[in-house]
C-alpha cells in the first residue's frame, strides 16, 4: 500500500527513519517507566532532538500533537496492550487492541499504527490474539488508508528469570516476519538477530516492505551504534529504539548520534562524538 502519511515518517533524502518508542507505560511494568516518569518532559526533550517519529499511546499522544508548528516528529500510534513483560508474570496473560484504534489514529493525525505479533513458547493463545488483532486492524487501516506496522516478537522460554526475553534465532525471526507480511503489514518492526551477519535474511523476509529494527533493552553506546550500522548495511530502513534513548543519560545526544548515522552516513566514532561524555 502507498500512503501519503509515510512521507512524514521516512526522510526524503535517506529514505530511513528513527522512531523513538515512548509507549512503555502501556504494558503495566514499573521498571519500564524509568526515564519517562514525566511523559510531557520526556516528549519535549525528544521533540527538541527532532527524531523522525515518536511512538506513543492513545492516552499520551496529546503530549506530542498539542505542540504547535509543522516541524516536529511524526506520531506513530501503539494500538495494543499486553501484560507479557511483568516480573513475575501474571497467571493469566492477554494481548488486545483498541477496537477503534485506527479511527483514533486518524483523529490524532498519526502516520501509522503499530501492533504486536508475539511468539511466546507454550502460549499459542497470545499469538492467536495478536493475529486476530492484526486482521481487525488491517480491515480498518485499509478503509482509512492508514499504514499498519506489525511488530514480530520471538521470545525465549521464561523459566530462567521469570520474564520473557528476546530470542535472536534467525530462523524464528524470519518465519514470524514472513507471517506479518502475509497478514498484510505495510511496515515491519523486528528484533535484531543474535548473529547480525544474518540480518539480510530478515530484510528479505520482509518482501520489499520497509523494515525497522527494534532496540530492546539498554546496551552500551558503542554496542548500540555498531549494531545500528550493521543492520543498516544489510538493508534495514530504520530503527525503533525506546529504552536505549529515553533511559540514556543524554537522550538528545544519542538521538542526534543515531540520526547522523541514519541520514548522513556517519561512522560509529563520528556518532559517538555527538553524545555527551559520562560524568
Amino acid at each position: 500500500m502507498t500512503s501519503y502519511r509515510l512521507n512524514r515518517l521516512f526522510d526524503p533524502h535517506s529514505g530511513r527513519a528513527l522512531d523513538v518508542a515512548v509507549d512503555h507505560g502501556f504494558f503495566g511494568e514499573h521498571s519500564f517507566l524509568t526515564g519517562i516518569e514525566n511523559i510531557g518532559t520526556a516528549v519535549a526533550t525528544l521533540v527538541d532532538a527532532n527524531p523522525d517519529a515518536i511512538q506513543l499511546t492513545i492516552g499520551q499522544a496529546r503530549h506530542l500533537q498539542e505542540i504547535p508548528g509543522k516541524q516536529k516528529p511524526a506520531l506513530v500510534l501503539r494500538t495494543d496492550i499486553a501484560n507479557v513483560y511483568g516480573v513475575p508474570l501474571d497467571e493469566h496473560l492477554f494481548s488486545h487492541h483498541f477496537p477503534n484504534a485506527v479511527e483514533e489514529a486518524v483523529r490524532l493525525d498519526a502516520v501509522c499504527v503499530v501492533a504486536n505479533l508475539m511468539h511466546l513458547p507454550g502460549r499459542p493463545e497470545i499469538r492467536e490474539q495478536n493475529v486476530q488483532s492484526i486482521m481487525a486492524l488491517k480491515a480498518e487501516a485499509t478503509r482509512y488508508n492508514m499504514p499498519l506496522m506489525v511488530e514480530p516478537l520471538v521470545m525465549q522460554d521464561n523459566t530462567s528469570n521469570g520474564a520473557y526475553m528476546v530470542d535472536g534465532d534467525t530462523a524464528k525471526i524470519v518465519s514470524l516476519v514472513r507471517q506479518a507480511v502475509e497478514l498484510g503489514a505495510d511496515l515491519i518492526k523486528a528484533d535484531p538477530t543474535s548473529n547480525l551477519d544474518d540480518y539480510h535474511r530478515v530484510v528479505e523476509a520482509a518482501s520489499g516492505l520497509p523494515l525497522l529494527v527494534r532496540g530492546g533493552g539498554s546496551v552500551p553506546d558503542r554496542q548500540l551504534l555498531e549494531r545500528t550500522e550493521a543492520v543498516l548495511q544489510q538493508g534495514a530502513s530504520g530503527i525503533v529504539y525506546g529504552r536505549n534513548i529515553i533511559q540514556h543519560r543524554d537522550p538528545a545526544g544519542i538521538t542526534r548520534a543515531l540520526m547522523a548515522m541514519l541520514h548522513s552516513h556517519a561512522s560509529v566514532d563520528e556518532a559517538l562524538a555527538l553524545i555527551a561524555p559520562a560524568a
